[in-house]
């Protein structure tokens, strides 16, 4: 594990190396050029980038890219689109946000190792480690993890939290979320460690009669936020800026803003989050690091 961990940190570096190398423009100045927000998306994590039944792209972290699009327009004072790019994991993305083949990914959690290599924003969604199981198991309490064979993605926060919850787990390396799911069908894993709202968006694909997530309380909870080229501070302003505007307009009661967060992960939302003050505590630490942004006239006589 060691080793594959040095080979991709080593590649990284190579490729960080060479495009520094030479003068880039930044992604301010190529989307001024261009019209074009280049974006490096899955397309299969409900509720955050997935086709829907009509076959678009749909989801939380498209709508907040939406945001951060109509904010560029605005600044920019042109039309901007969003271009997006089938990129899948972390090991993907951040090669081609160094090298300036996308300008953002989003739906990422924040670590040390990969801030090492792109700049974060502040986080647009809360969530947490859980299992996804068959409905008739007994998973859920550290304890009951020992010697059982989970399912979880290398390289990554689930990986170092089933390792502290459970030391004895018999992890099981999975390429993707895809491979995961077909493993615990086949019977081949008893469980699999993941993102609770992107475990139970694939709950709902399956039947979900016949799966659960557990436990009820995540083993770790953390936010989910989009990554951009390092050295692009007026980009990343207008990103964390269009972020904390969508959670002042869910606080403060404005329609739009509300609806985009419930559509997806409110209590009736595609993938629920039935605690709504989980959602509220957390949009209020988010502002609380930031300037608070003056509210619209119409906000204010409310």
């Amino acid at each position: 594990m060691l080793k594959k961990f040095s080979l991709t940190l080593i590649s990284l570096l190579l490729v960080l190396i060479a495009a520094k190398t030479s003068k880039a423009e930044t992604v301010i100045e190529k989307v001024a050029r261009t019209g074009v927000l280049t974006v490096g998306s899955r397309i299969d994590l409900i509720p955050y980038s997935y086709i829907d039944d009509q076959g678009n792209l749909d989801g939380y972290s498209l709508q907040v890219l939406n945001l951060i699009r109509e904010e560029i327009e605005t600044q920019l004072d042109k039309p901007v689109k969003l271009q997006i790019i089938e990129a899948e994991g972390v090991t993907e993305r951040i090669p081609k946000l160094i090298t300036g083949e996308i300008d953002i990914s989003c739906d990422t959690v924040f670590t040390w190792g990969r801030d090492k290599f792109v700049d974060f924003s502040v986080s647009y969604s809360v969530s947490g480690i859980r299992l996804l199981v068959p409905k008739n198991s007994s998973l859920g309490s550290g304890e009951s993890l020992e010697n059982k064979r989970i399912g979880i993605i290398p390289h990554t926060i689930t990986e170092d939290t089933i390792k502290l919850v459970q030391p004895k787990a018999n992890l099981v390396a999975m390429k993707g979320i895809n491979e995961a799911i077909e493993a615990l069908k086949a019977g081949q894993v008893d469980a699999i460690a993941g993102d609770s709202l992107i475990l139970e968006g694939e709950r709902q694909r399956l039947d979900g009669d016949d799966y659960k997530l557990v436990p009820k309380d995540p083993y770790a909870r953390y936010g989910v936020a989009c990554m951009v080229p390092e050295n692009n501070s007026t980009f990343l302003n207008l990103v964390n800026y269009s972020i904390v505007k969508l959670m002042q307009g869910y606080l403060v009661g404005e329609k739009e803003y509300q609806e985009m967060v419930n559509r997806w992960i409110g209590p009736e939302g595609i993938v629920q989050i039935t605690n709504v003050d989980l959602i509220k505590d957390f949009f209020n630490y988010t502002i609380m690091s930031r300037e608070q942004i003056p509210l619209s006239q119409e906000s204010a006589n409310q």
